[in-house]
């Protein structure tokens, strides 16, 4: 039995992680292949013969036709050319490249050509309908009321019970004092502003981006982030761009509950990827409550999202222009993705796809791989890989379940969960799974990573928690076409009786328990308060049974 590191789960108390690299500064350099002792010697046996006709205008040369003095040197100015052209150099890379280094951050493009401050700009954005030619289109939503709107414009979808949706299409501008964004009219050929403005509603929208809008005292701390036309006078003013992007904003938050795995995914990058995966990364993540720890902890994910830096929404101060923008995130249900609100029709398996590019590794040689492939082609004992939990929820009896999944035929991995290691390795470690097996809990999120259509979650769902257990991992499962299996602990698996007596309405009737007392009940006592101690025999059934469907199946992989 072999033990698999993987980093905790919660993540509700993270240490410092260290964001990602920034972009490193580059110098610009000009080479210079005359030395001090060549000039004085004298270049003319080096250059070719065309050169020599230069005579004393061009360089120091051996004036051999007669018409200098009969092979008499003659001093020229080359050495000064060379001086010239190399200060020349310098400054110019100076002048262009100086302002984008002391700039508080870098952009992508800094060694690029930069944008012109006003004009339209090269990438075109459509709202929803999708008939403005090579236009990005910025709803990819089936029946969206936003779906009629054009090329200039501000439409909000507030139909959904989770989320607010904002869109913004044509010259988008932050106002970085009044945490707002700004739509400005498009320039007349004269270049004049058009009264297109006329035409949007003068109404100030207002977005908390975040997927749990019924919850209010969690949107409360979420920052409101303001939509609305600009007014004349500020058109007027120019509201000059500071940065100018090619690629429309997306507007979503680091905050809420994304300290939790699973809030981070079912919350934060899965919504994300259902708004702006039709994007193909061709999009700037402006982020409210952008900490190191998230840009560290989530580098490959929001990597994979945009080709862009990331703004820091409440510290960038800068004006940043945007030929769009989109604020808030679709939420499609919980770990959830429905092809048919989508028009081109996403399934969870793509988001999979997305995670398993964020997180492959490409530093194994090809020949590496093959030969990996091909030594675990006879391979024939599946693989399970059992979460070892920390605190609450944990199986008190963990070595004896391993034993029993090694005898049952399995190679088991006791997965860590406060190792600190990062989600590659984590995702590494589970994809490589034919069954994961935990009690319920944040770290069952990672059978996203888990490979589609061949691999099975076991959930072990402790006394009072079946239907919260199913609810969360049940469907997701389905829609990665995975076999979904949950063991529910009975009373007397369950460490609650040794605190409750047996007749206790707690150990007796928990769906009872619940309703009488509520949430509070669950959360402290069914879900913060108990350990399981499973039924080998009982157990073993359901491996048993696991383990027969992953012979019939191709083996998960390294």
């Amino acid at each position: 039995m072999r033990r698999a590191g993987v980093c905790d789960s919660s993540l509700l108390s993270p240490a410092y992680i260290s964001p990602p690299d920034q972009t490193r500064g580059r110098s610009c350099t000009h080479p210079v292949c005359i030395s001090p002792t060549e000039r004085r010697q004298g270049m003319a046996s080096k250059l070719p013969d065309a050169t020599k006709g230069l005579g004393a205008g061009g360089m120091d040369v051996e004036d051999g036709s007669g018409g200098g003095g009969g092979g008499k040197k003659v001093a020229g100015r080359w050495p000064g050319f060379v001086h010239f052209f190399f200060v020349l150099t310098v400054v110019t890379c100076a002048l262009v490249y100086a302002p984008r280094f002391l700039s508080p951050t870098v952009p992508v493009d800094f060694l690029g050509p930069r944008q012109p401050s006003s004009g339209r700009l090269p990438v075109r954005v459509d709202g929803g309908r999708g008939n403005e030619g090579d236009a990005l289109v910025l709803d990819n939503q089936v029946n969206s009321p936003c779906a009629s709107m054009g090329a200039h414009g501000i439409c909000c979808d507030r139909s959904d019970f989770n989320t607010d949706v904002c869109f913004m299409a044509g010259d988008v501008r932050t106002d970085a004092a009044s945490l707002s964004f700004l739509l400005f009219p498009p320039q007349a050929p004269n270049g004049t502003a058009k009264d297109a403005n006329a035409t949007v509603a003068e109404k100030e929208e207002v977005v908390r981006p975040y997927t749990r809008k019924w919850e209010k005292h969690l949107m409360a701390n979420i920052q409101e982030v303001r939509l609305r036309a600009a007014r004349p006078d500020e058109a007027q003013d120019g509201h000059r761009c500071d940065v100018r992007h090619e690629s429309p904003a997306l507007v979503m938050t680091a905050g809420g509950y994304t300290g939790n795995l699973f809030h981070a995914f079912n919350d934060g990058f899965l919504p994300a990827w259902l708004t702006v995966q039709h994007l193909r990364r061709r999009v700037v993540l402006a982020v409210l409550a952008y900490n190191p720890w998230w840009a560290g902890t989530f580098r490959e994910l929001v990597s994979g999202l945009s080709d862009h830096h990331v703004i820091d929404l409440l510290h960038d101060k800068r004006t940043h222009c945007f030929p769009g923008a989109i604020v808030g995130t679709r939420f499609h249900g919980i770990l959830a993705v429905e092809p048919a609100r989508t028009k081109d029709n996403r399934t969870l398996v793509d988001f999979h796809d997305f995670l398993a590019g964020a997180y492959k590794d490409d530093s194994t040689p090809p020949e590496a791989k093959q030969q990996q492939q091909q030594q675990q082609q006879p391979r024939r004992r599946p693989r399970l890989g059992l979460y070892s939990r920390k605190g609450t929820r944990m199986i008190e009896n963990e070595a004896a379940v391993a034993r029993l999944a090694e005898s049952v035929g399995f190679d088991v991995s006791i997965l860590e969960t406060a190792n600190g290691a990062p989600l590659s390795s984590e995702y590494a470690a589970v994809s490589a799974c034919d069954v994961l097996v935990g009690v319920h809990g944040a770290d069952l999120t990672k059978l996203l990573f888990l490979r589609p259509r061949r691999a099975a979650l076991l959930q072990i769902a402790p006394l009072g928690v079946p239907h919260v257990a199913r609810g969360c991992y049940e469907k997701a499962t389905a829609m990665m076409e995975m076999q979904y299996e949950q063991y529910d602990a009975a009373a007397n698996e369950s460490s609650l009786v040794r605190k409750y007596p047996a007749d206790d309405v707690v150990l007796r009737d928990p769906e009872a328990a619940t309703r009488e007392r509520g949430w509070d009940l669950t959360a402290r006592v069914y879900l913060g308060g108990q350990n399981v101690s499973l039924d080998l025999g009982r157990f073993g059934d359901t491996l048993r049974r696991l383990h027969s469907r992953a012979l019939r199946l191709p083996a998960a992989g390294p």
